[in-house]
């Protein structure tokens, strides 16, 4: 089956700057995809080109298989069947939330069915007669979410929609949205700097940086078998070691000797050669256990208290650094020493950054 949005090495400028370098990706229908990356990297470009607010420089954008963007040709926006929720709610203020959400659909008497539907669906219905500035900001977006989805459009963009709310409530309705895409069948592509919100939400998440995508996965691969540098950096938190290559499928840190596939290190023939040569070994805070009856031991030199967990910042006797995740009952002093292991179930390894001929 055709995939109902598929996005074919786009491109797009603003005067002598490009913003979107050949990005390509697509979505079935029902999936919710991402867009994650820093501030300026391109992603709200993208929406804006499939939404037809903007034109591209090169590449098509296709719509259940019919073009309707490409340098040539530029379907408007209103023909698009394209809904879309904004930063800002841009709820009219004159009108009731059951307003709001049956503005632009044409039948009076079937624009009421759908906003009950709707209203049942966001959680609402006691909220319908209520103004906009009457509900807290939780509230104005989920009528925002119902209005877009009102029309039953073929696909739903949504950017940043959760950036001017505090952290719980964002997380709390990142779930809350997810359902409701799910419960309407409804296919989204959602744009996001926040990788909690990208986790919650998506099913396809994809990765920007300086216009273009670095990794298009599921969020269990983009968090433990991250592509790149910057998709390991920017992908939850984590620290380099540096190691050295025994054969294809052993590398040795200062932590002791990791089994498993060395898929990065090729590219400088480390992982073929297995006569010493040097690697970067990825290790997040879930890879060190804490465990006092350890051999190795490592200072605590920062802590940060998360409610069911601390994550600690370790030095280790060379001096480097890694975190460990450990529940919050192990609550330790700074300065205090305690017993570490690593419990990794796959090694994550790249060539060395400033990798030359690999060392024999």
């Amino acid at each position: 089956m055709d995939p109902l949005l598929r996005v074919e090495d786009l491109q797009h400028s603003y005067e002598r700057q490009e913003a979107v370098r050949g990005v390509s990706f697509a979505l079935a229908r029902g999936v919710i995809g991402c867009l994650l990356g820093p501030s300026g990297c391109g992603k709200t470009t993208v929406l804006r080109c499939i939404a037809g607010f903007e034109t591209p420089t090169a590449g098509r954008i296709l719509l259940n298989g019919a073009v309707v963007s490409s340098a040539r040709h530029n379907l408007p926006p209103e023909k698009r069947r394209i809904g879309m929720v904004f930063q800002e709610h841009a709820l009219f203020p004159h009108l009731s939330a059951a307003a709001n959400i049956a503005f632009g659909l044409a039948d009076e008497n079937s624009s009421r069915a759908r906003v009950r539907e709707l209203a049942a669906l966001a959680g609402i219905t006691e909220l319908l007669e209520k103004y906009p500035h009457e509900l807290s900001g939780g509230q104005q977006q989920r009528v925002a979410l119902a209005r877009a989805l009102a029309p039953r459009p073929e696909l739903l963009l949504l950017d940043e929609p959760f950036s001017n709310l505090d952290s719980d409530m964002r997380e709390r309705l990142s779930l809350e949205l997810r359902d409701i895409l799910k419960a309407a069948g409804t296919t989204a592509v959602l744009v996001t700097h926040d990788q909690h919100e990208a986790f919650a939400i998506a099913d396809e998440i994809g990765v920007m940086r300086a216009g273009r995508i670095e990794q298009w996965d599921v969020a269990y691969n983009l968090y433990h078998r991250p592509a790149n540098r910057f998709v390991a950096d920017f992908v939850g938190q984590g620290v380099l070691l540096p190691a050295r290559v025994l054969n294809p499928r052993q590398v040795e840190i200062e932590l002791g000797v990791l089994d498993g596939a060395i898929p990065h290190t090729c590219q400088v023939g480390c992982a073929t050669c297995g006569k010493g040569c040097l690697a970067d070994v990825l290790l997040r805070p879930d890879d060190v256990v804490h465990d006092d009856h350890a051999p190795t031991r490592a200072e605590v030199v920062h802590k940060s208290f998360r409610g069911a967990e601390i994550l600690y910042t370790l030095r280790l006797a060379s001096g480097r650094k890694v975190l460990a995740l450990v529940p919050s009952h192990h609550n330790h002093a700074l300065g205090e020493r305690i017993g570490i292991r690593l419990d990794v179930d796959h090694v994550v390894a790249f060539a060395p950054e400033a990798a030359a001929a690999p060392r024999h």
